[in-house]
C-alpha cells in the first residue's frame, strides 16, 4: 500500500430497527430551530414523518419545513432552501429521505451564511467553505449515495445543463445519521436497483485505480461479494431484512472515504452519468449502469491486470487456459449478466438519449484523472456512442 493519507470520519451512526431512538440522544445537542428537509411526501405516506415530528416536539424544537426536494436537486431549489434556513434561523438541518435530500441539505448548510453565489463558489470554483456551517443530521430512507456519512453534495444547474458534485471536508459531514433498513422497504424496485448499482459504481470507481498491493482493494472485493449476494435476495424479496440491512451497510462503507485511502480513484463513470442526468433527469443509478460496461471495456487495456483480478476474485472466472483479455472480458460479461438480472439500464437508449444529444452530453462531462486512462473529448464521445 503506497499512498499517504489522513483519515477521519466524524459522523455518528445509529443502525437497526430502533435507530430512530437515536434522535433523542442527538437533538439536545443543538438549538431550538430545526429545519426538516424532505422530498415529495412519501415519508408522510409511510409514517416516518409523523414519527420524526413526534420526537422533535418531545425535544421542544421549533419545527420548520423545506419539502419538495427532487431526486436531482436543482440550483433553483437550493436557493429556495437557503432562504428557508435563513428565515428559520436554523440551528440544525434534519434531512429525512434518500441521498439527494442529504446532498441538498449539505449544500444548504454551507450556503446559509455565505455571502457569495453558492453555485459559483462551490460548484464552479470548488472553493473551501469559509463561513459558519449549519450542522446536518439525516434519517435515511433510500440507500445508494453514501451521503449519510460523507461530505458529497451533487447539484444540478438546469439552465447550464450541468450536474456537478462537490466533496466537502469532514466539517460538512452529517453530525449523525439514522439508518433503519425497514425504512427502505417501500421504495419501488426501479429505485432500489438503481441505488444498488450506485453502490457498486462507488466501489468500482475506487477499485479500478492503482497497481500496488492495497488493503483497500481486498475490502472492496468483500463489499462487492456481499452486495451481489444480497441484491439477488432483495430483488426477489424486498422485505428481507437481512439482505436490505447488508445493502444499507455496504452503501455507507462504499463511500464514507475509508476504501479510497491509498487510492488515486477514477470517477469518470459518475462524470459521464451525471452529464447524462443533466440532459435527461434520468435516475442517477441508471445513468451509471447505462455507461459502465462500455466505459470499462474502453479502459480495460490500460488496467488489464486489475480487470483480471476483478474477474477472478469477484465474478469467479476460472483463468485456466485463457488469455488475460479473455479473463477480463468474461468478468465484464458476468457483471453485465448480473445487471440484466437486476433490471438495470444497459444502454442510454433506454433513458431516452438519442445520437443527436451526444455532442451536448460530451460538453457537459467533467474530465477527471486518477484512473488508468485520462479521457479526452473524443474518448468521451466514443464511450457515449458505444453506450447507446
Amino acid at each position: 500500500m503506497l499512498g499517504k493519507f489522513t483519515y477521519s470520519n466524524p459522523t455518528k451512526l445509529y443502525f437497526g430497527k430502533e435507530a430512530l431512538d437515536g434522535l433523542n440522544e442527538e437533538l439536545p445537542k443543538y438549538g431550538k430551530n430545526v429545519l426538516l428537509i424532505y422530498g415529495g411526501g412519501s415519508i408522510k405516506a409511510n409514517g416516518i414523518y409523523d414519527k420524526v415530528i413526534e420526537i422533535l416536539k418531545a425535544n421542544g424544537k421549533n419545527i420548520y419545513e423545506d419539502s419538495g426536494v427532487m431526486p436531482n436537486p436543482t440550483y433553483d431549489k437550493l436557493q429556495e432552501g437557503i432562504q428557508r434556513a435563513r428565515d428559520a434561523k436554523a440551528d440544525l438541518l434534519l434531512a429525512v429521505g434518500g441521498g439527494s435530500v442529504c446532498d441538498y441539505a449539505k449544500a444548504v448548510s454551507v450556503s446559509v451564511n455565505c455571502t457569495e453565489d453558492a453555485w459559483d463558489k462551490y460548484f464552479v470554483r470548488f472553493d473551501d467553505v469559509s463561513c459558519k456551517i449549519v450542522p446536518v443530521g439525516s434519517v435515511l430512507t433510500m440507500v445508494g449515495t453514501g451521503s449519510e456519512m460523507n461530505g458529497g453534495s451533487v447539484i444540478t444547474n438546469t439552465k447550464q445543463k450541468l450536474k456537478i458534485g462537490h466533496v466537502f471536508d469532514e466539517n460538512v459531514f452529517p453530525k449523525f445519521s439514522i439508518l433503519n433498513p425497514e425504512y427502505t422497504y417501500t421504495l419501488p424496485k426501479y429505485q432500489m436497483v438503481a441505488g444498488i448499482f450506485d453502490i457498486m459504481s462507488h466501489i468500482l470507481e475506487q477499485y479500478f485505480s492503482g497497481n500496488d498491493d492495497n488493503t483497500s482493494d481486498y475490502i472492496m472485493e468483500g463489499l462487492l461479494h456481499s452486495l451481489i449476494h444480497s441484491s439477488k435476495i432483495a430483488v426477489q424479496n424486498p422485505t428481507d431484512y437481512e439482505a436490505r440491512s447488508n445493502i444499507m451497510w455496504i452503501a455507507t462503507w462504499a463511500l464514507n472515504t475509508l476504501v479510497s485511502k491509498g487510492k488515486t480513484t477514477d470517477w469518470m463513470v459518475h462524470m459521464l452519468g451525471q452529464a447524462v442526468g443533466a440532459h435527461t433527469n434520468a435516475t442517477h443509478g441508471m445513468t451509471l449502469s447505462a455507461v459502465s460496461i462500455p466505459y470499462y471495456k474502453f479502459i480495460m487495456p490500460y488496467g488489464l491486470d486489475k480487470f483480471v483480478r476483478y474477474a477472478v476474485n469477484v465474478w469467479g472466472v476460472h483463468p485456466q487456459n485463457k488469455t488475460k483479455e479473455e479473463i477480463a472480458n468474461e468478468g465484464l460479461q458476468n457483471m453485465q449478466n448480473w445487471m440484466s438480472e437486476m433490471g438495470l439500464a444497459l444502454n442510454l437508449t433506454q433513458l431516452n438519449v438519442t445520437e443527436d444529444m451526444i455532442d451536448a452530453i460530451t460538453k457537459s462531462t467533467v474530465i477527471m484523472d486518477g484512473g488508468y486512462k485520462i479521457l479526452d473529448e473524443k474518448d468521451i464521445k466514443n464511450v457515449l456512442k458505444a453506450s447507446l
